[in-house]
């Protein structure tokens, strides 16, 4: 975690009860699977936040409200609200949550990751950086960005 905290004392929520998922009656192996979402608020419910020991979603920096999936089209975007709105750690948070979703769906998807309107003193700047690609390629080619989002996703079996 960061030393010099931004928000020494976050609301902590908590969080909502895993619903089980049920089973296609019939399934054709060959098909692809739908993804919807509830499966995504699955993947990434868990993600810490790099500031503190709760999860994302023990904070409410993600909720299912805010993800949209658009399965034909294969497009998930994911709209988080940081815990203040001069917070440091938003490109970190957006960066787990990207790679996250990139490490567990399947590759036709198209993800989007955005900071919620008017949540962030640099909301643009931000969603700029989040979905800019080149930037992203050169955000996980620094060593200690990606052992701080690795740290991020490690599960916690809580």
């Amino acid at each position: 975690m960061v030393s010099g905290l931004i928000n020494a004392n976050p609301i902590v929520y908590g969080k909502k009860d895993h619903r089980a998922r049920t089973a296609p009656v019939q399934v054709d192996e060959y098909a692809a699977e739908p993804i919807d979402q509830q499966e995504i608020f699955d993947h990434i419910r868990d993600i810490k936040d790099p500031e503190h020991p709760y999860s994302l979603e023990d904070l409410k920096v993600i909720t299912e409200d805010a993800i949209e999936v658009d399965d034909k089209k294969s497009r998930v975007r994911v709209t988080f609200t940081p815990t203040v709105e001069h917070c440091s750690m938003a490109t970190v948070i957006g960066l787990c949550l990207r790679v996250k979703l990139i490490r567990c769906l399947p590759r036709r998807y198209k993800v989007d990751i955005r900071v919620a309107p008017g949540t962030h003193a640099t909301e643009a700047a931000v969603n700029k950086q989040l979905n800019d690609k080149e930037r992203l390629a050169a955000a996980l080619e620094n060593p200690n960005l990606v052992d701080m989002v690795d740290e991020c996703l490690v599960p916690s079996y809580e």
